[in-house]
């Protein structure tokens, strides 16, 4: 990456873009605007994870009525929520080991619709592809007006799904979603639709039920069984959606802290959350049984889609404007063109608000109200911290000050701080001045890849001095490693902490013989210029019973001579002790110390942002996960410090 790093040329979309960048930077407006859109459209995505498995599995269990005209609709409705029960029941096993059947089963699904849409145009009526020429088109909505105007909201379900793309790429990757799209999903839909269409022609009195009315008898059954099983697949894609998006909007402290499980080693969007899937599947249940009939949902539906499509289309341009920096002769047809499609399909649908398109406004509007309380109040927190962050040399006066002992035992103190100690500290030297033996700042972190080695786990720096036996750690995670239970923790902590001591004691000793060699270089008169790359050494270490080496490789200069040697024996007693003194602290017990703070709106903020913060975010806090069970730690040895933070 660095020996391919290159300076783009300067240029009028560069100038542009940095332009619009800072003023929108500097504009708190600009910035609370693209926030909120924002996380409305996570909201609207959300809310598709909750209606689309109500109307998908309900659309195709009312098929059964064409065979079994005898089934009310409360009955199809009860096998409908059935289904729905055991969909959300199965997620907590993934989509990875049941991944390998969806592949074919969708290709069936393709296969079917578009083979009987062309047994039907074949059949029916060949003349309703004439219904592609534009003038047909606008005579229809001179013929019909308003009324054709209305009926944009019953065509927006035949293109809804395309804005869950986003979700096939935890599965997928970019070339194989536009192949599959392009030349299997979509001739496979028009061909359903037109075949459609020609069946209409020779039977108009089956608008109703066109579908299932359509299939060749023999072909029914299995098309039925098909159906069910793709309309299933397609809510799992929703549902996974919904998953991935709430999982990133965690990462970066829009949501609150959920469990997020990864059902699979090898595709990080391929997540699973219980609480989420608990609630999702509730509402998906109730809207079931409140609407009853796919009508209705079909107007909620689509005011979510095209909701979700207009505001993709808005942040596109953001995107094409700060990071691609396409011309703005390409974006400006691009705005025009797909913001009056969508607007006007907005507009339609907008119609049946009161007859079902409320639904998904009233569940984005509590989705909105409470990923922006919560990240408000999580970037105030952290804000607060940083100003408030304690130095080492705070540290070492803060000690002195008041006189801290120390007791037997470790400490592990949790903090989301990876530089400076977090305010939670020294808030508990003021009321107890005391802290353990080994004390252990610990900062978990997850990265985006799947496995971080054992080895590569932990990251160990001296707070304050090396005699002082205070640690800083920071250990990482991928996103398909598991937590260890406390003392299977303890003990890598504790090994890893041992290994840093070592080390410490290697580099430092390295660099003493370095400035002597080069002491001695200096007064041997040896003045030539050293070669780029001389200064680095090669360590081997030679563990032997009761003694280390250090085997030091020639170095590329004359100084070579004097930069090997043995640890002394001195340095060898020191680190065996320093090992033995923290393991027989860590066998004496752990501590885990975790910050209980509560966030306070300052005496002089506004009514609403006491509301916000003292009674919502509050709320909020106390009904998710806490800090003990997200580190999986055992609540016999938790320590709480409680420390209110007005901000």
């Amino acid at each position: 990456m660095v020996s391919n790093y290159g300076l783009d040329i300067v240029s009028a979309p560069m100038r542009r873009a940095q332009w619009m960048k800072k003023r929108l930077e500097n504009s708190e407006v600009a910035k609370v605007a693209i926030f909120l859109l924002t996380i409305l459209g996570t909201s609207m995505v959300i809310s598709d994870g909750v209606l689309t498995p109500a109307i998908s599995v309900l659309s195709a269990v009312s098929g059964l009525q064409e065979k079994a005209p005898q089934l009310k609709q409360g009955q199809i409705v009860l096998i409908s929520v059935f289904i729905l029960v055991v969909l959300f029941s199965v997620q907590r096993f993934g989509t990875d080991r049941v991944g390998y059947s969806f592949a074919p089963i969708i290709l069936l699904w393709f296969l079917c619709i578009g083979g009987i849409g062309f047994y039907n145009l074949i059949r029916y009526d060949v003349g309703v592809l004439r219904a592609f020429y534009p003038k047909y088109i606008v005579d229809y909505f001179k013929r019909n007006g308003k009324d054709a105007w209305i009926s944009l909201g019953g065509i927006l379900l035949c293109f809804t799904g395309t804005e869950a793309m986003f979700a096939d790429l935890g599965h997928f990757n970019v070339r194989a979603v536009q192949t599959s799209f392009s030349f299997v999903l979509f001739p496979a839909v028009s061909l359903a639709y037109i075949g459609q269409a020609a069946f209409l022609r020779k039977h108009p009195e089956h608008v109703l039920d066109t579908f299932y009315r359509s299939i060749p008898g023999p072909l029914f059954w299995p098309t039925f069984i098909i159906a069910v099983a793709a309309a299933i697949i397609a809510s799992q894609a929703m549902i996974s959606g919904a998953f991935s998006i709430i999982q990133q909007s965690q990462t970066l402290g829009c949501f609150p802290r959920v469990k997020v499980l990864h059902t699979s080693k090898l595709y990080e969007g391929q997540v699973y959350i219980p609480e989420v899937n608990f609630v999702l599947g509730l509402l998906c249940v109730i809207i079931t049984l409140a609407f009853q009939t796919t009508t209705d949902i079909g107007h909620a539906y689509g005011i979510c889609v095209t909701s979700v499509m207009i505001i993709t289309t808005i942040l596109m341009v953001i995107v094409m404007l700060l990071i691609w920096r396409v011309s703005i002769w390409l974006i400006i047809p691009f705005c025009l063109a797909y913001g009056f499609v969508e607007l006007v399909y907005l507009s339609a649908v907008l119609y049946k608000f009161t007859e079902g398109g409320y639904l998904p406004i009233v569940i984005a509007t509590v989705m909105v109200v409470m990923m922006g309380v919560w990240h408000y109040v999580h970037v105030k927190k952290y804000w607060y911290e940083l100003e408030h962050i304690v130095t080492n040399e705070s540290m070492r006066q803060l000690i002195q000050t008041h006189g801290v002992k120390r007791i037997p035992g470790v400490g592990f103190l949790y903090t989301e701080l990876v530089q400076g100690i977090s305010p939670i500290f020294p808030h508990l030297i003021e009321k107890i001045p005391f802290v353990h033996s080994v004390l252990m700042f610990v900062s978990i972190k997850h990265l985006p890849i799947p496995h971080v080695e054992v080895s590569e786990r932990f990251l160990f720096r001296n707070v304050e001095s090396k005699t002082s036996r205070m640690f800083r750690c920071v250990a990482r995670y991928g996103y398909s490693d598991k937590l260890e239970g406390a003392k299977e923790f303890a003990a890598s902590l504790i090994e890893g902490l041992q290994s840093h001591i070592e080390e410490g004691h290697f580099i430092t000793d390295m660099q003493i013989q370095e400035t002597e060699a080069q002491t001695a270089s200096a007064g041997d008169g040896d003045a030539r210029p050293r070669k780029a790359g001389s200064s680095t050494v090669y360590i081997e270490e030679v563990l032997t019973a009761g003694e280390t080496t250090v085997l030091t490789q020639p170095r590329l200069s004359s100084y070579s001579a004097h930069s090997s040697g043995r640890i002394s024996e001195e340095q060898t007693r020191t680190i065996a002790e320093e090992k033995q003194f923290i393991q027989r602290e860590l066998q004496k017990g752990v501590i885990y110390i975790l910050g209980e703070t509560e966030i306070k709106a300052g005496p002089d903020s506004s009514f609403v942002k006491k509301i916000v913060v003292n009674y919502m975010y509050s709320f909020l806090r106390k009904n998710f996960r806490q800090g003990e069970k997200a580190f999986a730690i055992p609540r016999q040895q938790v320590l709480k410090v409680g420390m209110v933070y007005e901000i």
